[in-house]
């Protein structure tokens, strides 16, 4: 099958016309990427009765809003530990600001959530979230509980949609409808939280119940990376949820340029949607490849800041029968990725209603984690986590479309 689907798509392999040489991955690449980014942008947090949403905001927004009513510059930072370390969203019961204060603030101020559209629970304990916004659009989150201890993982979703459509994932069925605010991003994980009650903020050595964020759901998060990185800013604000970086991972199919920003300035772990080891597989399997092939890829990695052995890169790589699952693969993997502080990921394919890949076999998995392994590299083969619930890797999707009219407008604006 695989020598099968390299002979088909031949003619796709346009790397050496596509790809874009390292000297070029310039400012000016990355300014149009954020400038197609713009064109899905998420509506106003304002609200149509004429109040803002709060949740979202960084600190000097914060602040602005309450300079412009004529409040010091302390009430941001009490507002900030309400919002974030306790996770209130009624000012009247904030008990630090005065009577007078709570009322000017709930007129012209709110401190949202998204609304729970429907919530899943798998038999393995994994719950999944159908999160509803404002403007009717939906996303899916996924919480994952450590099978052994008290803690887990929140995946979040950066995008209504995506915009790449890879070819085993069931979220790249879905057209990019628009991309999530800062606020909506936050929103989900503090949503999770209120589902599981964990406020305030747990500090110290304080056990958490929602320990890690995955940056792992619906869309790619380097093509929405302004709202993504001053969502994750927030995160890590050590006066309110206060999740360490080293606790937040970003999964990329591959936005070379952007990248570099994102270990530059947030500095999260990395992980990447791999899935092939050859350019001609991956432009099928990854579209994204066509334009930024494997061996920028791979060189993007090698220079990604904080990387270690104590923080390895992960690479992910989706097993699928016949197609990318060889010894040939696993060997050439080892080789690729040769001198990265690195770990694999060898995810069982989770089918969805429609897809045409079947999981490779357990015998055919032991080999390949096998050859890798024996090369130094971790190789864990990840156990599948509501696929029940169709939570798993892959699975997630949503009925949320973009409509005919903000697809004309942005055609418009980007002509």
């Amino acid at each position: 099958m695989q020598q099968a689907m390299r002979k088909d798509l031949s003619i796709s392999n346009r790397v050496g016309s596509d790809a874009i040489t390292g000297s070029e991955l310039t400012d000016a690449e990355r300014a149009r990427i954020l400038a197609k980014s713009a064109l899905f942008s998420p509506p106003p947090t304002q609200l149509p009765d004429g109040r803002r949403e709060l949740v979202g905001l960084s600190r000097d927004e914060l602040k602005a809003e309450l300079d412009a009513i004529g409040e010091q510059p302390f009430r941001a930072k009490q507002l900030w530990h309400w919002i974030y370390h306790r996770g209130e969203t009624d000012f009247a019961r904030m008990s630090s600001i005065s009577r007078n204060l709570q009322q000017n603030l709930a007129e012209r101020f709110v401190i949202g959530r998204p609304e729970t559209a429907a919530a899943q629970a798998s038999a393995d304990q994994t719950r999944k979230f159908l999160f509803r916004f404002r403007d009717g659009q939906e996303v899916e989150t996924v919480y994952i509980p450590d099978p052994e201890e008290d803690r887990g993982a929140v995946c979040l979703s950066s995008q209504v949609g995506c915009t790449l459509s890879c070819r085993f994932c069931h979220t790249g069925t879905q057209r990019l409808v628009r991309n999530l605010s800062a606020g909506e991003i936050v929103g989900q994980f503090m949503a999770v939280r209120d589902a599981y009650g964990e406020w305030p903020s747990p500090t110290g050595d304080t056990p958490r119940l929602l320990s890690t964020i995955v940056l792992m759901g619906m869309g790619e998060p380097l093509y929405n990376y302004t709202n993504v990185a001053k969502a994750m800013t927030i995160v890590m604000d050590g006066e309110g949820i206060g999740l360490s970086r080293r606790r937040i991972t970003l999964s990329t199919s591959g936005v070379v340029p952007m990248m570099d920003r994102c270990g530059a300035e947030l500095g999260v772990n990395l992980a990447v949607s791999l899935h092939a080891v050859h350019n001609d597989l991956r432009d099928e399997l990854v579209p994204l490849n066509r334009k930024y092939p494997i061996e920028e890829l791979i060189a993007a990695c090698r220079r990604y800041p904080g990387a270690s052995n104590a923080r390895r890169i992960t690479f992910e790589y989706v097993m699928l029968r016949g197609v990318n699952d060889s010894p040939a693969d696993a060997r050439a993997l080892v080789r690729l990725i040769a001198g990265i502080p690195a770990k694999v990921n060898l995810i069982p394919f989770n089918p969805w209603p429609g897809s045409r890949f079947e999981p490779s076999r357990p015998a055919t998995l032991r080999q390949f984690a096998d050859i890798v392994m024996n090369a130094g590299y971790a190789a864990p083969v990840r156990t599948p986590r509501g696929r029940d619930i169709l939570a798993a890797c892959g699975q997630l999707r949503t009925e949320s479309k973009r409509t005919e009219a903000k697809q004309t407008e942005s055609r418009s604006r980007a002509s």
